[in-house]
Protein backbone atom coordinates (compact mmCIF):
# COMPACT_ATOMS: atom_id res chain seq x y z
CA UNK A 1 0.00 0.00 0.00
CA UNK A 2 2.61 2.17 0.82
CA UNK A 3 4.43 1.60 -2.67
CA UNK A 4 0.94 2.28 -4.28
CA UNK A 5 0.99 5.32 -2.34
CA UNK A 6 4.16 6.89 -3.44
CA UNK A 7 3.63 6.17 -7.08
CA UNK A 8 0.27 7.93 -6.66
CA UNK A 9 1.80 11.25 -5.29
CA UNK A 10 5.01 10.88 -7.39
CA UNK A 11 3.18 10.53 -10.68
CA UNK A 12 2.31 14.28 -10.12
CA UNK A 13 5.15 16.19 -8.59
CA UNK A 14 5.25 14.96 -5.41
CA UNK A 15 8.25 14.45 -4.05
CA UNK A 16 9.87 12.17 -0.96
CA UNK A 17 12.91 13.74 0.71
CA UNK A 18 12.27 11.16 3.71
CA UNK A 19 11.23 7.75 2.56
CA UNK A 20 7.27 7.16 2.44
CA UNK A 21 8.01 4.42 5.57
CA UNK A 22 9.82 6.72 7.96
CA UNK A 23 7.04 9.37 7.47
CA UNK A 24 4.63 6.76 8.21
CA UNK A 25 6.34 5.94 11.19
CA UNK A 26 6.74 9.28 12.69
CA UNK A 27 3.17 10.43 11.87
CA UNK A 28 1.96 8.21 14.79
CA UNK A 29 3.79 10.20 17.05
CA UNK A 30 2.45 13.41 15.93
CA UNK A 31 -0.09 15.21 17.82
CA UNK A 32 -0.25 18.87 16.42
CA UNK A 33 -0.35 20.69 12.68
CA UNK A 34 0.88 24.11 12.47
CA UNK A 35 0.67 25.73 8.99
CA UNK A 36 2.09 28.72 7.28
CA UNK A 37 -0.58 31.29 5.52
CA UNK A 38 1.05 33.16 2.56
CA UNK A 39 2.49 30.54 -0.01
CA UNK A 40 0.75 27.85 1.55
CA UNK A 41 -3.29 28.31 1.38
CA UNK A 42 -2.40 30.59 -1.75
CA UNK A 43 0.38 31.66 -4.76
CA UNK A 44 1.41 34.51 -1.76
CA UNK A 45 0.38 37.61 -3.83
CA UNK A 46 -1.34 40.36 -2.16
CA UNK A 47 -2.43 43.81 -3.16
CA UNK A 48 -2.58 47.41 -0.97
CA UNK A 49 -6.19 46.91 -0.22
CA UNK A 50 -6.50 42.91 -0.05
CA UNK A 51 -5.39 40.41 2.34
CA UNK A 52 -4.41 36.50 0.52
CA UNK A 53 -7.20 34.06 0.17
CA UNK A 54 -7.51 29.75 0.39
CA UNK A 55 -9.37 27.42 -1.34
CA UNK A 56 -12.25 25.74 -0.03
CA UNK A 57 -10.25 21.92 -1.59
CA UNK A 58 -7.41 22.71 1.03
CA UNK A 59 -10.33 23.35 3.69
CA UNK A 60 -12.30 20.74 3.47
CA UNK A 61 -8.72 18.63 3.15
CA UNK A 62 -7.41 19.78 6.40
CA UNK A 63 -10.93 18.43 7.88
CA UNK A 64 -10.70 15.59 6.79
CA UNK A 65 -7.58 15.13 8.14
CA UNK A 66 -8.39 16.15 11.43
CA UNK A 67 -11.24 13.88 11.17
CA UNK A 68 -8.56 11.18 10.14
CA UNK A 69 -6.38 11.63 13.21
CA UNK A 70 -10.12 11.26 15.51
CA UNK A 71 -10.81 8.19 14.25
CA UNK A 72 -7.41 6.94 14.28
CA UNK A 73 -6.03 8.25 18.11
CA UNK A 74 -9.46 7.06 19.52
CA UNK A 75 -11.82 10.86 19.36
CA UNK A 76 -8.66 12.94 19.93
CA UNK A 77 -8.18 16.05 18.05
CA UNK A 78 -4.87 17.44 16.80
CA UNK A 79 -3.61 20.63 17.81
CA UNK A 80 -3.67 22.82 15.14
CA UNK A 81 -2.16 26.83 14.01
CA UNK A 82 -1.42 29.04 11.65
CA UNK A 83 1.60 30.76 12.27
CA UNK A 84 1.88 33.91 9.96
CA UNK A 85 4.24 37.09 9.66
CA UNK A 86 1.38 39.31 7.74
CA UNK A 87 -2.00 40.22 9.43
CA UNK A 88 -4.97 38.63 7.06
CA UNK A 89 -8.78 38.41 8.22
CA UNK A 90 -9.21 35.66 6.07
CA UNK A 91 -6.79 33.61 7.51
CA UNK A 92 -8.58 34.60 11.01
CA UNK A 93 -12.36 33.71 9.66
CA UNK A 94 -10.99 30.15 8.20
CA UNK A 95 -9.30 29.10 11.78
CA UNK A 96 -12.81 30.63 12.97
CA UNK A 97 -15.06 28.84 10.96
CA UNK A 98 -12.62 25.59 11.12
CA UNK A 99 -12.63 25.66 14.72
CA UNK A 100 -8.55 25.74 15.23
CA UNK A 101 -7.13 25.94 18.62
CA UNK A 102 -4.84 29.06 17.87
CA UNK A 103 -3.50 31.74 15.20
CA UNK A 104 -0.56 33.41 15.35
CA UNK A 105 -0.54 36.95 13.42
CA UNK A 106 2.66 39.31 12.71
CA UNK A 107 5.05 36.86 13.60
CA UNK A 108 8.37 38.15 11.69
CA UNK A 109 10.26 35.61 13.89
CA UNK A 110 7.83 32.68 13.93
CA UNK A 111 9.80 31.21 16.41
CA UNK A 112 8.75 32.82 19.33
CA UNK A 113 5.13 31.69 18.17
CA UNK A 114 6.18 28.16 17.75
CA UNK A 115 7.83 28.34 21.38
CA UNK A 116 4.79 29.78 22.59
CA UNK A 117 2.28 26.86 20.59
CA UNK A 118 4.36 24.40 22.42
CA UNK A 119 3.97 25.57 26.26
CA UNK A 120 0.62 26.10 25.68
CA UNK A 121 -0.02 22.37 24.93
CA UNK A 122 2.91 20.94 26.34
CA UNK A 123 4.36 19.36 23.22
CA UNK A 124 7.78 18.77 22.56
CA UNK A 125 9.09 19.61 18.82
CA UNK A 126 9.08 16.36 17.14
CA UNK A 127 5.26 15.81 18.00
CA UNK A 128 4.77 18.75 15.72
CA UNK A 129 3.67 18.50 11.69
CA UNK A 130 4.64 21.70 9.72
CA UNK A 131 3.46 22.72 6.67
CA UNK A 132 5.53 26.04 5.31
CA UNK A 133 7.23 27.37 1.78
CA UNK A 134 10.12 29.85 2.41
CA UNK A 135 12.88 31.50 4.58
CA UNK A 136 10.78 32.67 7.50
CA UNK A 137 9.22 29.18 8.14
CA UNK A 138 13.28 27.56 8.78
CA UNK A 139 13.55 28.38 12.38
CA UNK A 140 10.15 25.95 12.67
CA UNK A 141 10.94 23.53 9.77
CA UNK A 142 14.33 22.76 11.52
CA UNK A 143 13.16 21.64 14.91
CA UNK A 144 9.61 19.91 14.13
CA UNK A 145 8.93 15.84 13.45
CA UNK A 146 7.34 16.38 10.00
CA UNK A 147 7.90 19.27 7.20
CA UNK A 148 5.61 19.50 4.68
CA UNK A 149 7.21 21.79 1.71
CA UNK A 150 4.88 23.72 -0.48
CA UNK A 151 6.91 23.90 -3.94
CA UNK A 152 7.36 27.34 -5.71
CA UNK A 153 8.59 27.78 -9.03
CA UNK A 154 11.79 30.65 -8.72
CA UNK A 155 13.28 29.22 -5.88
CA UNK A 156 15.79 26.33 -7.24
CA UNK A 157 18.64 27.66 -4.78
CA UNK A 158 16.32 28.03 -1.95
CA UNK A 159 14.97 23.85 -2.48
CA UNK A 160 18.19 22.88 -2.77
CA UNK A 161 18.95 24.37 0.70
CA UNK A 162 16.24 23.13 1.98
CA UNK A 163 17.07 19.41 0.94
CA UNK A 164 20.94 19.71 1.74
CA UNK A 165 19.52 20.30 5.26
CA UNK A 166 17.17 18.39 5.66
CA UNK A 167 14.67 20.73 6.55
CA UNK A 168 11.60 18.77 4.79
CA UNK A 169 10.10 15.32 4.70
CA UNK A 170 7.86 16.08 1.28
CA UNK A 171 7.48 18.26 -1.27
CA UNK A 172 4.41 19.09 -2.84
CA UNK A 173 3.35 18.56 -6.49
CA UNK A 174 1.31 21.05 -6.59
CA UNK A 175 1.68 24.95 -5.54
CA UNK A 176 -0.08 27.28 -2.80
CA UNK A 177 -3.30 28.06 -4.47
CA UNK A 178 -3.49 24.85 -6.12
CA UNK A 179 -4.34 22.65 -3.47
CA UNK A 180 -1.30 21.66 -1.69
CA UNK A 181 -2.77 21.71 1.64
CA UNK A 182 -5.37 18.97 0.10
CA UNK A 183 -2.39 17.18 -1.00
CA UNK A 184 -0.38 17.21 2.24
CA UNK A 185 -3.54 16.20 3.96
CA UNK A 186 -4.52 13.49 1.40
CA UNK A 187 -0.62 12.22 1.39
CA UNK A 188 -1.43 11.93 5.47
CA UNK A 189 -4.08 10.33 5.84
CA UNK A 190 -3.19 7.76 3.09
CA UNK A 191 0.14 7.29 4.76
CA UNK A 192 -1.95 6.40 8.26
CA UNK A 193 -4.50 4.07 6.05
CA UNK A 194 -7.51 6.22 7.42
CA UNK A 195 -8.64 7.91 4.31
CA UNK A 196 -11.25 6.25 2.87
CA UNK A 197 -12.55 5.65 6.83
CA UNK A 198 -12.70 9.40 6.88
CA UNK A 199 -14.14 9.64 3.51
CA UNK A 200 -16.68 7.29 3.99
CA UNK A 201 -17.84 8.02 7.15
CA UNK A 202 -17.68 12.19 5.87
CA UNK A 203 -19.74 11.16 2.60
CA UNK A 204 -22.53 9.36 4.61
CA UNK A 205 -22.39 12.06 7.01
CA UNK A 206 -22.70 9.48 9.80
CA UNK A 207 -23.35 9.52 13.18
CA UNK A 208 -19.65 9.41 13.81
CA UNK A 209 -18.82 11.98 11.98
CA UNK A 210 -21.57 14.17 13.51
CA UNK A 211 -20.03 13.41 16.69
CA UNK A 212 -16.65 14.81 15.37
CA UNK A 213 -17.96 17.77 14.34
CA UNK A 214 -19.95 18.71 17.89
CA UNK A 215 -16.80 18.17 19.71
CA UNK A 216 -15.10 20.42 16.95
CA UNK A 217 -16.79 22.84 17.95
CA UNK A 218 -15.70 22.98 21.31
CA UNK A 219 -12.48 24.44 20.25
CA UNK A 220 -12.61 28.02 21.14
CA UNK A 221 -9.95 30.01 18.91
CA UNK A 222 -7.29 31.87 20.35
CA UNK A 223 -5.69 34.98 18.43
CA UNK A 224 -2.42 35.67 19.10
CA UNK A 225 -0.40 39.26 17.75
CA UNK A 226 3.35 40.04 17.84
CA UNK A 227 3.22 43.90 19.03
CA UNK A 228 6.28 45.96 20.65
CA UNK A 229 8.26 42.51 21.14
CA UNK A 230 5.50 40.90 23.00
CA UNK A 231 2.80 38.31 22.51
CA UNK A 232 -1.01 40.03 22.46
Amino acid sequence: MIKEIQDLFENQGGGFISSPSVIQEKLKGIKAYILDWDGVFNNGSKSENSGSGFSEPDSMGLNLLRFGYWLFNNNQFPFISIITGEINQTAIKLAERESFHHIYFNFKNKAVAFEHFLTAFNLKPEEIAFCFDDILDIPIAKRCGLRFMIRRSGSPLFVEFVKKMQYCDYMTGQTGGQNAVREVSELILGLLSQYEPALKERTEFSTLYTNYLENRKKTELRQFKFSDNQIK
